[in-house]
């Protein structure tokens, strides 16, 4: 009897402990924490930015450059605006044709990605991309096509610092491949740069303003830009781009 007991008794313990542990997993605190999370996610939902508009036909190219400078003073201060990606954005895109006011001929590199630096939208950039945004003419025929077919109003070639392409051709390393060609483009920034007395600590940086200004001047010899320009239908601008503080720098 004695040890039936005990056995009574030890059966008994052990539904006590089972019993609280299922009691502490439904206590009150562990069921109202997931409605706090969705209540805090509804409240950032509804305080979310409101959405990114312009006008869909750019023609100034005064107007084009304040619009990217200003979606850039966003991506810098961490405020950029909703952008609308729906189905019916993508099927008026479709529909009407695109309207880019800016062609941006940027470097390769993966840190640099103008839609988001620029704080734009579908539709708002035509976007040249190539290891140390140089000049080819394959990339000239894309600015071309641009600015002739959709009547985009401003042109940018856009840099970066610490860019590798420019510190390969700075270094004359041994490379492979391809990529040759594309630091023979960047070399004769590298040479003009030595001929200014750039300091070795300068070179780079210098080298890299002074490719986008060859890049540039490479755009600016198409007979096709170069009668835009005359009629002032577009502008060609270089820019320079701080990695990590995100702010821009034009080069003349």
């Amino acid at each position: 009897m004695r040890k039936q007991l005990t056995l009574l008794s030890c059966f008994l313990f052990m539904l006590a402990l089972i019993l609280n542990g299922c009691g502490s997993e439904i206590s009150p605190t562990a069921v109202e924490q997931p409605a706090e999370v969705e209540s805090t996610a509804a409240k950032e939902v509804l305080a979310a930015a409101p959405v990114y508009k312009r006008t869909e036909i750019i023609s100034s190219p005064n107007e084009a450059k304040q619009l990217l400078l200003d979606g850039n003073e966003r991506f810098t201060a961490g405020k950029p605006l909703s952008k609308d990606l729906s189905f019916a954005r993508r099927s008026e895109l479709m529909k009407n044709g695109q309207h880019p006011f800016a062609v941006i001929l940027s470097c390769s590199d993966s840190r640099v990605p103008p839609e988001l630096l620029f704080d734009q939208a579908l539709g708002d950039l035509f976007v040249i991309r190539i290891a140390g945004n140089v000049v080819t003419p394959v990339e000239l025929g894309s600015v071309e096509y641009a600015v002739e077919h959709l009547n985009t109003p401003l042109v940018v070639v856009l840099g970066h610092e610490e860019c590798g392409a420019v510190t390969a051709a700075v270094q004359n390393g041994e490379t492979h491949g391809s990529i040759t060609a594309i630091l023979d483009k960047i070399k004769p920034a590298v040479d003009r740069a030595t001929a200014m007395g750039a300091s070795k600590s300068e070179l780079i940086a210098k080298s890299a303003e002074l490719n986008v200004q060859n890049a540039k001047i490479d755009i600016l010899k198409s007979p096709i830009i170069e009668e835009r320009l005359k009629a002032n239908q577009v502008s060609v601008l270089g820019i320079m781009y701080d990695l990590d503080e995100g702010v821009l720098k034009l080069i003349d």
